[in-house]
């Protein structure tokens, strides 16, 4: 089978256009808890706004790229379970249904790492599957009657310690160490144990989950490859921009968390949330995707300068989110900063397609113009 970039998105897209969906659903259940006046298709979106885009969009993401890497069948049951799961939640049914799916995806994700294990044993496979298991854990917990909103530590020791994970393995070719390997699958394991004890002990919880997300964050700036790459230009300079501000609110979340404590509404909640969340995850993604979605979509995205257009605009969005709508208690600002950072999301999905139209486009043409000088020869 042809896995190049020439051969098309075939039967994946299938996969990925439902994450994509239920990333603007996610997006549109935020707003509307903003009191943004949106449509709302389902009676249960707003609820639905984490579920949604942490196992829906994310977790369906990354479980169809570990199931690319392993080019087995039974391995995207994952991904297919994510999505699917993440929609019963919208539907006519009863919620138990979409959270058992949702759990079985997570189960799947874990048996992936597994596979990933046999075939080749990493720390930063250790690390990656440590976050999985938060991922069932948190699932199940919520299959338990726990709030969304309860399981933020979860949800984010899950996202953190994937990346992480992923930064460990591009790190090892610079060859950090031994030591450096093993601390970072220690504070993994730290993060993990702490974000499970934020269900029974938060108050003593949470502060150490922050200060876990603190050491995570000065080993990946100490580490990460990043360092040498911002000094490059095109799109390793993108990846490295991105990467450091990523770490950057993900720093800000550690100092919520060790400082602010157990919170599950509020000001200090919402800007630590969505600092781990959109500042970290979704920037991260911004960063990965022009070299991700190659392998996943079998689909090339050129850089272009333009891809800094919609990173930036999703961090003026955060600033202005924490800042303005958060420690000023602007509701005006919080709504402001909610429409601009879907409209970043939006802006990058568009460019991202837009270039590999383009791309394709130029493929096409010069395929022909070789053509016809192979018959006029």
């Amino acid at each position: 089978m042809d896995h190049s970039p020439r051969s098309g998105p075939g039967s994946r897209l299938f996969i990925v256009a439902p994450a994509a969906v239920l990333l603007l659903l996610g997006l549109n259940a935020g707003l509307l808890l903003m009191g943004v006046p949106l449509p709302m298709p389902a009676a249960r979106l707003p609820d639905m706004h984490a579920p949604l885009l942490v196992f829906g969009f994310v977790g369906t993401l990354i479980s169809l790229e570990r199931a690319v890497a392993l080019r087995a069948a039974w391995a995207y049951a994952a991904p297919i379970l994510f999505a699917t799961g993440a929609i019963a939640t919208l539907l006519p049914l009863p919620l138990s249904i979409g959270q058992a799916l949702i759990t079985a995806a997570a189960v799947g994700h874990c048996a992936q790492y597994v596979a990933i294990w046999r075939r080749q044993p990493m720390t930063a496979t250790a690390v990656q599957g440590t976050g999985a298991v938060i991922a069932v854990a948190a699932a199940v917990a919520w299959c338990g009657g726990v709030p969304p909103a309860w399981l933020v530590p979860q949800l984010g020791a899950f996202l953190v310690l994937t990346i992480a994970g992923e930064r460990l393995e591009l790190a090892r070719l610079a060859a950090p160490g031994r030591f450096a390997e093993t601390l970072l699958l220690w504070l993994g394991v730290g993060l993990a144990a702490s974000a499970l004890l934020s269900l029974t002990m938060p108050v003593v919880a949470v502060p150490l989950a922050g200060l876990a997300l603190l050491a995570i964050v000065a080993w990946l700036v100490r580490y990460d490859v990043a360092r040498a790459t911002i000094r490059q230009r095109g799109l390793p300079k993108y990846v490295a921009v991105c990467l450091f501000a990523g770490y950057a609110w993900l720093a800000v979340a550690g100092v919520g968390w060790l400082l602010g404590g157990p919170q599950t509404e509020g000001p200090l909640y919402d800007a630590t949330t969505h600092a781990v969340f959109l500042g970290f995850v979704i920037t991260m993604i911004m960063a990965h995707a022009p070299i991700i979605l190659p392998a996943v979509l079998r689909v090339r995205i050129p850089f272009h300068p333009v891809l800094y257009l919609p990173v930036a605009l999703l961090q003026a969005s955060l600033l202005v989110r924490v800042v303005v709508g958060d420690a000023w208690g602007s509701v005006p600002g919080l709504q402001l900063s909610g429409i601009g950072a879907a409209a970043a999301m939006v802006l990058f999905g568009v460019a991202a397609v837009t270039l590999s139209l383009r791309d394709r486009a130029r493929e096409r043409a010069r395929g022909m113009k070789e053509d016809e000088a192979r018959v006029t020869a």
